[in-house]
């Protein structure tokens, strides 16, 4: 292999972030980097790893899109059967992560886990691409397939039974909820010396402490 490309390295040479830059609100904060980076033209800045573990404690991540964000938390959709779902249903805490290298940007959260209400993932089930609803009701997600065949055979049945009828969203599919507890915000900076602050509730109020790089 060569190896070159794990000797890469970039010396970021980006303005700092101060205690003062930050918005008291870590949620806020967040849509104002997301913002940044929808601005700044970074393609899909909504994606986010999200990592989870079973009751067996092996770890799993995976990209996914961010399709909601308030006060209450981070949303994301997905089939309630597929490993990550298999794995809230055991132990309902996620960890997720932002990347946005050309802005030399991190983000990690951590929190607990809650479904949203059904009738919000009706809603946003509704407002999918008519094949992105097709494909979500005739997978199932993350199990073994024969081959490629399989699941184009499966996703024609399906087309061939709904016509031009709506898709329902499938009871196995819809949102979840990271509630958070902590936040992180990192800056690049260069020599490796990055500013990093950390959000963490506290009695119920959002405490920021600057961490070591």
């Amino acid at each position: 292999m060569d190896e070159r490309f794990l000797r890469a390295r970039i010396d970021y040479e980006t303005v700092g972030l101060d205690r003062a830059d930050l918005d008291p609100d870590p949620v806020a904060q967040l849509a104002t980097w997301l913002h940044a980076a929808h601005e700044g033209g970074l393609p899909e800045p909504n994606t986010m790893i999200v990592a989870t573990a079973g009751s067996d404690a092996h770890p799993s991540a995976r990209a996914v899109l961010l399709k909601g964000l308030d006060k209450r938390g981070l949303v994301f959709y997905t089939s309630y059967r597929s490993r990550k779902g298999s794995e809230l249903a055991e132990n309902p805490r996620a960890a997720a992560c932002f990347v946005w290298l050309e802005h030399h940007r991190q983000v990690r959260v951590e929190g607990v886990v809650e479904l949203i209400d059904e009738a919000e993932s009706d809603r946003y089930f509704a407002s999918r691409p008519r094949g992105a609803q097709l494909g979500a009701a005739a997978s199932s997600q993350s199990e073994v397939v024969a081959d490629r065949a399989t699941l184009d055979s499966a996703v024609a049945r399906l087309v061939e039974g709904t016509g031009d009828a709506a898709v329902a969203r499938p009871v196995w599919w819809g949102g979840y909820r990271i509630v958070p507890e902590v936040f992180e915000f990192w800056q690049g900076r260069s020599d490796r010396l990055h500013d990093r602050f950390r959000y963490r509730l506290d009695s119920g109020q959002w405490v920021v402490e600057r961490l070591w790089p």
